[in-house]
């Protein structure tokens, strides 16, 4: 009942920061100008204040300082810096505008905070190819990668109302629900305190009119490094199968309650490497996107992929039990299936506009003259033209194009 009122105390404090720092934040970005203005890969139709992560920060750090404070975290100090840092790398990008290669220097930092300072990494793949405990080095190898690829989902996944801080707010309950049943309460409240946070700031921007704001890179970076670290933990955690509540094929399991923002990151990776294009690009080849040319408004949008989510992840802790490669061929199956459908419809309604570089890729011939512009793609097939073959490929792009 204690841990209870640790964690109900954390969530209330963070929800009454945020809910009170968003107006404010809204009239200083209006008397500074700090507005995003539409563009035409923008979603807003006006322009609207961006720095809403400031109040997200503010109430996160707030509330579970507060909340574990009758905790020994020696870690958390850490945690805070690096989170600390990507804060004000989000707000100088959201102010000035940085390079991608800057950003992703200081994550390189931030993410070295974590696993040198605060020793928060990867120690063991829970059976995965039948590799279990592993090394120092390939263990802070893994954890670099894990928290970039993280941090840069949850950036990369906020391009329409609601959808980043929805989505976190899912994951920090899910891993937070888990964490206190499982009697890992310091960590129950970072999760749920994050929650409060978020949840302040998702009412003005997806239900604000006057007071209407957008997260920014503020907000983004810090989300995703706060879920990087909960999702090492949680992967740590349940290495010991003896705990109550342990849940098996760990990484999986977290993969799959992240399946949104790490799958569609990766997948729009590939379709950049594939352009030659710089991964951090930006273009409309999201998911979101893709239901918004469907005719999805923001919120219809964001409520779909949020809910698809949260039924993913019920069958996924389910069958946690079928092994972390198992596990991981039915997530990629499943979710590859559920992005393969909004451009299915797209080309079935022909709704591409084809003087839209973004949405080229949607068209198989233009695909396809991409991919034999390829170098790699050149010789192998000079070597092997033929009709049969140039089929082949056409229908391999044709799938590719749907995912």
């Amino acid at each position: 009942m204690q841990n209870l009122i640790y964690i109900t105390i954390s969530f209330v404090s963070a929800l009454c920061i945020s809910l009170y720092a968003v107006p404010i934040v809204i009239r200083v970005a209006h008397s500074l100008k700090l507005l995003d203005n539409p563009n035409e890969r923008s979603s807003a139709h006006y322009p609207i204040p961006t720095l809403g992560g400031i109040s997200i920060f503010l109430g996160f750090i707030f509330a579970s300082t507060l909340g574990t404070s009758a905790f020994e975290v020696p870690e958390l100090i850490y945690i805070f810096t690096a989170i600390t840092l990507m804060f004000f790398v989000g707000l100088k990008d959201d102010i000035l505008t940085l390079s991608p290669w800057k950003k992703l220097t200081t994550q390189l930092i931030a993410a070295a905070f974590i696993i040198f300072l605060a020793d928060i990494r990867f120690t063991n793949l829970h059976g995965f190819l039948g590799i279990g405990e592993i090394g120092i080095i390939p263990g802070d190898i893994l954890t670099f990668f894990v928290i970039i690829v993280v941090i840069n989902a949850f950036n990369l996944m906020d391009g329409i109302d609601g959808l980043a801080a929805g989505l976190s707010m899912l994951a920090a309950t899910v891993f937070g629900s888990w964490f206190f049943i499982s009697g890992h309460i310091e960590y129950a409240i970072l999760s749920i305190s994050l929650v409060g946070a978020i949840a302040g700031f998702f009412y003005f921007n997806v239900y604000g009119k006057e007071n209407k704001i957008f997260m920014g890179d503020t907000g983004s970076l810090v989300l995703g490094t706060i879920m990087s670290v909960i999702v090492i933990r949680f992967n740590e955690f349940n290495i010991d199968q003896t705990q109550p509540f342990a849940l098996a094929s760990a990484p999986a399991v977290s993969f799959g309650i992240l399946i949104y923002p790490l799958a569609d990151t990766l997948r729009v990776f590939v379709i950049r490497a594939l352009q030659f294009k710089s991964p951090f690009a930006a273009d409309k080849n999201h998911l979101h996107h893709r239901l918004l040319t469907l005719g999805y408004s923001h919120k219809k949008a964001t409520y779909t992929i949020i809910v698809i989510n949260m039924l993913f992840i019920v069958p996924i802790i389910l069958l946690h039990h079928l092994g972390v490669f198992w596990l991981m061929v039915f997530i990629t199956f499943i979710g590859g299936t559920l992005f393969m459908i909004p451009a299915y419809f797209i080309q079935q309604r022909n709704l591409i506009r084809k003087n839209d570089p973004h949405q080229q890729l949607l068209i198989p011939r233009v695909a396809l003259e991409l991919f034999k512009n390829r170098r790699y793609a050149y010789k192998m097939m000079s070597q092997r033209r033929n009709a049969s073959r140039g089929a082949k490929s056409k229908t391999f792009l044709q799938k590719l194009n749907l995912w």
